[in-house]
């Protein structure tokens, strides 16, 4: 992977279409492969990178339907954009088509953690203010670290102001945490699914909020 081109072309972003629905997945699959929050739901025994693939196959398919995919022209990083009216209780016949990735997921041994984990999420997100919600932000492994993260946030961020539209994401790491304070994010909460679960934070950032 050549990580400047990466890099480059993530600070002009193109939205992604059908096509590119498996290397997206297959993106954001590695990219969380690592994640506090997505270890302490997932399946733990040798199914689990095969089922994490299907569950990112099915989100990036929901992202390309109701929201926007942000990537490099050729890949290695993915940013899904939800409008926050998506956020709405899902009807029942949308839950049960979900059920069998989920429990392939996590297995009906941590079904419950991902439950949980739902549930904590909506209780934590503000929906008094339109706004966009950063479902997710992955870059490739090889790519981590050198910038092209924040190359889709600055792109993002410059889109949003335009809008006058302000932005909402949860992260489960420290690191990431200072990643969005640094594009205008600022914590809202820090609060747990469950007692054993890690910690998630929850950003918010105003539009026209520039870099701290």
């Amino acid at each position: 992977m050549d990580v400047e081109a990466v890099r480059r072309a993530a600070e002009t972003p193109v939205q992604a279409t059908a096509a590119d629905q498996d290397e997206v997945a297959r993106t954001l699959s590695d990219a969380f492969a690592a994640d506090p929050i997505t270890d302490w739901f997932m399946r733990p025994d040798a199914r689990r990178d095969a089922a994490s693939l299907a569950v990112f196959r099915r989100l990036v398919r929901d992202g390309l339907k109701r929201g926007r995919i942000d990537r490099p022209a050729g890949g290695g990083a993915a940013a899904i954009w939800m409008p926050f009216e998506w956020l709405v209780p899902a009807p029942l016949s949308a839950e049960l088509a979900m059920l069998p990735t989920m429990l392939g997921a996590t297995g009906w041994s941590r079904f419950g953690r991902l439950m949980a984990l739902r549930a904590d999420m909506d209780a934590h997100h503000p929906m008094q203010r339109r706004h966009a919600y950063l479902w997710f932000l992955g870059v490739a492994p090889a790519a981590q670290g050198r910038g092209v993260g924040s190359a889709l946030l600055r792109a993002a961020n410059a889109r949003l102001d335009a809008e006058g539209l302000p932005a909402y994401l949860e992260t489960g790491t420290t690191r990431n945490v200072a990643l969005y304070r640094r594009h205008g994010f600022e914590v809202l909460s820090e609060h747990k699914a469950r007692a054993d679960a890690p910690p998630m934070w929850s950003m918010w950032r105003e539009a026209g909020a520039g870099p701290s």
